[in-house]
C-alpha cells in the first residue's frame, strides 16, 4: 500500500544532513506512525509514503597512486516528507514502510562496499557520483519490484517473505 518517495541526498563537503529533519538507520530501529508527519494527499489511492534515501560525503586523498576515499555513508528516513492516511492504515502497513526504509539501507551497503578500497583517477568527484547514480537507480527498481511483488503489502505471503529475505540480507 506504499509508495517510495526515494529522496536521494547528496552531501558533499560541509553540506550536512542536519539541514533536513531526518532519521537515521540503525539496526534495531522500528519506524511508528509517529515519525510519518507529512501531510499525506486527498486521495486514499497510496496508503503511506516512506521518503528514504542514502547520503554520503567523503575526503578524497592521493596515495600516489591515486585517490582514496575517507568515506561516510547514511541512510536517512524523513519525517516530515513521508506520510500515511490512519484510517486506512495497519500494522502491516506500517511493517511495509519499514522494508522500504530498511531496503534504502542495503543499497547504502552496497553503495559503501563499491567505493570501500577503490582507488579513483583525477576525476574522483565524477566517479563517485555515477557510481552513486547507478546505486540509486539498482535501489529505485529493487524498491518497484518490492512493492509490485507484495502488491503495496496486500499480498501477506508476499510481504512475509520479502521480510525474512530482507532481515537475511541486514544480518550479512
Amino acid at each position: 500500500m506504499a509508495r517510495l518517495a526515494c529522496l536521494l541526498f547528496c552531501l558533499l563537503g560541509l553540506v550536512t544532513a542536519a539541514q533536513e529533519p531526518s532519521i537515521a538507520w540503525e539496526p534495531g530501529l522500528r519506524l511508528t506512525w509517529e515519525n510519518f508527519r507529512g501531510t499525506p494527499p486527498a486521495s486514499q489511492r497510496i496508503a503511506a509514503t516512506t521518503a528514504s534515501g542514502i547520503s554520503y560525503q567523503y575526503n578524497a586523498r592521493w596515495n600516489g597512486e591515486g585517490y582514496v576515499l575517507e568515506l561516510q555513508v547514511e541512510t536517512l528516513f524523513y519525517p516530515e516528507k513521508s506520510w500515511y492516511h490512519p484510517e486506512v492504515c495497519t500494522a502491516v502497513t506500517l511493517s511495509h514502510e519499514q522494508l522500504h526504509f530498511d531496503i534504502t539501507e542495503w543499497f547504502a551497503r552496497k553503495f559503501r562496499q563499491r567505493l570501500s578500497g577503490r582507488v579513483f583517477g583525477e576525476n574522483v568527484k565524477a566517479e563517485v557520483r555515477r557510481i552513486f547514480e547507478e546505486t540509486n537507480k539498482e535501489l529505485s527498481d529493487f524498491q518497484d519490484r518490492y512493492d509490485r511483488e507484495t502488491d503495496f503489502s496486500r499480498n501477506p505471503e508476499a510481504q512475509e517473505k520479502w521480510n525474512r529475505e530482507m532481515a537475511g540480507r541486514l544480518r550479512k
